[in-house]
């Protein structure tokens, strides 16, 4: 069958070497919020998330046909919006879009909107701000690690797949992490 335009492009499934990876179409449509969680989760800006989840399936897409099979889709998809994100935020394009950055003291001094994920299940909306705040200072990896596992859920093979470290380092990561967030939260409700 020959395909003469790009909407039948994203339909035709590929099948090589023993593998069979669904349409692209089917692609998308299964992960598009999982790939737009992770942006989000790491950009606090739902417009960022919007423009970066639309260029992970740009790349996706493009570099569709040389997907191999050797992980799976959604943890290939997660490694290119990691990188996506990581990429706009060394860019500073986060600031170009921003039209404003209120820190967590200014919003409630101000009486602000804060940031809510809608993939963490925390009880009140004050406590994901907090959340978020204290993830924000921690350093890049420990970051991307620790969003990955816990607001994606996934486990520490897949995030050592997705940021291609070993399941070891992924470990540690996720234990300076947890130990930093924990020194940053007893600071903030000890001051609260």
């Amino acid at each position: 069958m020959a395909i003469t335009s790009l909407s039948q492009a994203i339909k035709v499934p590929i099948i090589t070497e023993n593998i069979s990876i669904p349409p692209f179409e089917h692609i998308v449509a299964s992960y598009a919020d999982n790939v737009y969680n992770v942006c989000l989760g790491m950009m606090k800006n739902e417009q960022d998330a919007e423009d970066l989840a639309q260029e992970v399936f740009i790349s996706a897409y493009t570099h569709y046909q040389s997907f191999n099979g050797q992980s799976q889709i959604i943890t290939w998809l997660y490694r290119i919006a990691v990188n996506k994100c990581l990429e706009a935020m060394r860019k500073g394009q986060r600031q170009k879009r921003k039209v404003a950055a209120v820190s967590l003291t200014e919003a409630n001094e101000q009486g602000g909107d804060r940031f809510y994920h809608p993939g963490v299940e925390i009880e009140r909306r004050e406590r994901s701000a907090i959340l978020f705040a204290a993830m924000d200072k921690l350093p890049e990896t420990q970051r991307v690690a620790f969003t990955l596992q816990q607001v994606e859920g996934l486990s520490q093979a897949q995030i050592a797949i997705v940021m291609e470290k070993s399941e070891s380092s992924i470990e540690s990561l996720l234990h300076r992490a947890k130990t930093n967030l924990r020194k940053t939260l007893k600071a903030y409700y000890e001051e609260h």
